[in-house]
């Protein structure tokens, strides 16, 4: 069903006029005759649900037991193009899947493919762009999935670790939303799944991608996640999309990835330094460590969601031979369980860290951001404080 039979010659409001509330007015405007268009940023309690035929949440506004008339930009662009979507979701991984997917296709069809949703614009800004024939790769985050009753032809759900405890409350809350990539798929749809995924009823294909799986890629990009992330490719472009696998295999191996995921930020005076400032769990941090064979010097720390760190301080315990070096409130949590550890510091901010992995990381010695931890509260996003430390370490 299209989007503008649905809208057409309705009361609608906005909830929320953040990036998507912006670019679902601008569609509705563009493309339907609503019969009434109000932009809400207030409060729930304060909207008059009689008042209107479909209220359209923006994605980070925390909401339950919404009604019928609750509906998201995400949900809409289903409605009309599951069919073409190729949806991308997982706690870690999905930007650099979907940017992956999107290259192979992109150079491996001659299907025209956009890549959509969480990692860039959004959807509904390439309305006017889709045909019948248009690959639709949309990364999906668990805020846009959270109320969806509509899922994609074609589900990737990548892997699952402890995230956004702030906003869902509970590991199952935050689970439910991201389950709804598949929930709500038919038979003849396609489900791909990273093998600690708990078990979700679906109606789809189901496929397991292992951690383990011996199939190997040559790619510029470091890391068994990554590994990882392109055998979710790999199966796809060969098995459902019909592409050469020699083919496939150049495309992943000319992907650079992208700014602030184990980007190399330069060698200074010796020093290699990556910028891994997406990196928001423990987990991640492990996985850059591991990625860079001559990791030397390890930032850690951010805001404090009060996640669980065992993980990682299990791991700085057991791996003596690179310098850690703790900053902000989760990283003041950490410290508290390291700090007789003679390769574990402190600083209170990251110009303080920066400074002091210059002095202590050899030459010859990487030095990695990978906060294992939130940017929010010291930083707009991920991409400034990785824009900050990429400036940090060239002064």
């Amino acid at each position: 069903m299209k989007i503008t039979d649905i809208l057409n010659d309705k009361r609608i409001l906005l909830w929320g006029y953040g990036l998507e509330g912006k670019s679902t007015e601008k569609f509705i405007r563009t493309y339907c005759s609503a019969r009434e268009l109000t932009v809400f940023q207030g409060k729930r309690e304060e909207i008059d649900e009689d008042a209107y035929d479909y209220i359209i949440k923006s994605p980070g506004i925390v909401a339950e037991n919404l009604s019928d008339k609750f509906t998201s930009m995400t949900e809409l662009f289903l409605t009309e193009f599951s069919g073409q979507v190729i949806g991308v979701t997982g706690t870690k991984g999905k930007s650099t899947t979907s940017s992956l997917m999107y290259t192979v296709l992109s150079k491996c069809t001659d299907r025209p493919t956009l890549l959509v949703g969480n990692i860039g614009l959004p959807a509904l800004d390439y309305y006017g762009e889709i045909t019948d024939d248009t690959i639709i790769v949309f990364e999906m985050s668990c805020h846009q999935l959270a109320h969806a009753k509509i899922s994609p032809h074609i589900a990737l759900f990548l892997n699952l670790y402890e995230e956004h405890l702030d906003y869902y409350g509970t590991m199952g809350n935050y689970f439910n939303a991201k389950a709804n990539i598949t929930r709500h798929q038919k038979p003849g749809d396609y489900f791909f799944v990273g093998g600690n995924v708990p078990p979700i009823e679906t109606a789809a294909a189901k496929t397991v991608i292992s951690y383990d799986d011996p199939m190997h890629f040559d790619m510029l990009l470091k890391g068994d996640h990554n590994q990882f992330n392109a055998r979710f490719v790999y199966t796809i472009s060969t098995k459902l999309f019909g592409c050469d696998p020699d083919k496939v295999r150049e495309a992943l191996h000319s992907f650079t990835g992208l700014k602030h995921r184990m980007q190399f930020a330069g060698n200074i005076d010796g020093v290699d330094y990556y910028d891994d400032s997406i990196s928001t769990i423990p987990e991640a941090a492990i996985a850059a460590i591991r990625s860079i064979p001559n990791a030397g010097t390890i930032l850690l720390g951010g805001m404090d969601r009060h996640i669980d760190y065992d993980i990682l301080i299990r791991f700085i315990r057991e791996h003596a031979a690179y310098n850690y070096i703790l900053m902000y409130k989760s990283g003041a949590r950490i410290y508290k369980d390291v700090e007789d550890l003679p390769f574990c510091q402190y600083r209170e901010d990251l110009k303080g860290a920066v400074a002091l992995a210059r002095d202590i990381t050899p030459a010859g010695k990487a030095c990695i951001l990978s906060p294992a931890a939130a940017s929010y509260g010291y930083f707009k996003n991920f991409e400034e404080r990785g824009d900050v430390f990429q400036q940090l370490i060239r002064e």
